[in-house]
């Protein structure tokens, strides 16, 4: 009786109730809003704008894939610094900020099309003709640099006190030393009931434990912010006292060579990255559905449709005003968490980012959670993606004693990590900045190649 429990989810097609399906949407959206919002303002492009772009994405995404495929279409750090350098550029000096965004969406909007063509041509020739150049042993590591790569992140957010709207600390400057303490009791707070929220509790309530874990952290904060006066919420300065409903600003793209020089060329790096979330996706449903007794979902044999999804995404939230973005791993992550794969539940969560990107009073009330609960979700998020990538080599049976496999993962995983760490993100090559991910990835795809020759393919 007690082992039934572990049974408990829903597969892509399925549909909750409708109270289940809100709560689970809900869940999706406290998932994607800080990296989303995040790339937002890094790169200076209008949050309330970036949020609606990624549920209107989302919408396309499931509506291109016919509703097969179950992910979220979020803004991608991938393309964070070329945006922001283009963004920055002494050619885009003296412009104003809606132009700036509209020479940079041109370039996203471009980027979409090179995921397009990966994905016709997976379609055309077969998954195995991506396989040959984007094995386990390459989509494995790039989804544990992916979530390595964050860990920073996530320790920086759950030691974060809360900042106003001029960036100052909100907390007088005796008392900075115990606000950090006390992020650090709110950080932990959340990781630590997720994770017991997640294992222990039975049934619907083990699959909102995303949901749950911030709430025992913003509490964990009211009473802080009672006790000692340390504020942790934040204030959103884009959109702090201008009223109940505002339309996002929409802006449309200005054709500039510069940009799709800038910008276009990272769509590459998305592509062995989206690879990695498909064959995770497929890994964890299929588990599912094996416990469950329920047909096969053929994930990872749709990696040309989910690549052709990606680029419709990119040239929508591009059209309309929002950064460049990709499936996110941390939605997947919290699917696998809390066993929930609902299509209808995505399509839901899409309706209500874009609906929140609306009303002033719901991006501040989503915004204003701590940087703290964040950060201790983060923790969890971003290991599951790590750990995800993992799955993917045992489910594959990368050999671990080949010389070949030993070296394609161990330079994948050096060069994304170390570059992170080492560059900020940025490998400085031959007067080029090449993002960590994107480098780790080429080279271990030409690695893997150069290896491949004169090996005789194994049964």
């Amino acid at each position: 009786m007690a082992n039934n429990n572990q049974f408990v989810g829903y597969l892509p097609d399925d549909k909750p109730p409708f109270w289940k399906l809100i709560l689970y949407a809900i869940q999706q959206v406290i998932v994607m809003f800080p990296a989303t919002v995040a790339v937002a303002i890094i790169t200076g492009f209008h949050i309330s704008t970036t949020i609606f772009a990624s549920g209107l994405a989302t919408l396309c995404f499931v509506l291109v894939t016919k509703g097969q495929i179950p992910l979220y279409y979020g803004s991608s750090f991938s393309y964070v610094a070329a945006i922001a350098a283009l963004m920055s550029s002494d050619a885009l000096s003296g412009y104003a900020l809606n132009d700036k965004i509209a020479i940079a969406q041109f370039g996203i909007v471009m980027s979409g099309f090179v995921s397009i063509a990966a994905g016709l041509i997976v379609n055309r020739f077969g998954r195995d003709s991506i396989e040959k150049v984007l094995p386990a042993s390459i989509t494995g590591p790039i989804a544990i640099v992916i979530g390595l790569t964050l860990a920073a992140v996530a320790m920086q957010d759950a030691a974060s006190i809360a900042v106003d709207t001029l960036g100052t600390v909100r907390v007088d400057e005796a008392q900075v030393a115990l606000a950090k303490n006390m992020a650090w009791l709110v950080s932990l707070s959340t990781l630590i009931s997720t994770i017991v929220f997640s294992v222990y509790l039975k049934g619907f309530m083990r699959q909102i434990p995303i949901l749950l874990g911030p709430i025992v952290g913003c509490v964990v904060a009211l009473i802080i912010r009672a006790a000692t006066g340390i504020d942790l919420f934040k204030v959103l300065p884009e959109t702090a006292n201008t009223g109940f409903f505002a339309l996002p600003i929409f802006t449309l793209p200005k054709p500039t060579w510069i940009a799709v020089a800038a910008i276009m060329p990272i769509a590459i790096a998305t592509i062995p990255e989206s690879t990695a979330h498909i064959f995770q996706l497929d890994i964890y449903v299929n588990d599912l559905a094996k416990k469950k007794g329920a047909k096969r979902y053929p994930l990872a044999e749709k990696l040309g449709l989910n690549l052709i999804g990606d680029g419709i995404g990119d040239i929508v939230a591009g059209f309309i005003g929002g950064p460049a973005g990709t499936n996110y791993g941390e939605n997947i992550s919290a699917m696998a968490i809390t066993r929930v794969f609902s299509v209808p539940v995505l399509i839901a969560a899409a309706i209500i980012a874009m609906v929140i990107a609306c009303f002033t009073p719901l991006v501040n009330a989503i915004y204003s959670i701590p940087a703290a609960v964040i950060g201790g979700l983060e923790i969890y998020l971003f290991g599951a993606i790590a750990v995800q990538g993992v799955a993917i080599m045992m489910d594959r049976k990368v050999d671990m004693f080949s010389a070949k496999d030993i070296a394609v993962v161990a330079t994948i995983l050096i060069i994304g990590i170390g570059g992170q760490y080492a560059f900020g993100g940025n490998i400085p090559f031959f007067g080029i900045e090449v993002p960590t991910i994107a480098g780790a990835a080429i080279f271990g795809i030409l690695l893997n190649l150069i290896l491949s020759i004169g090996q005789k393919k194994q049964s």
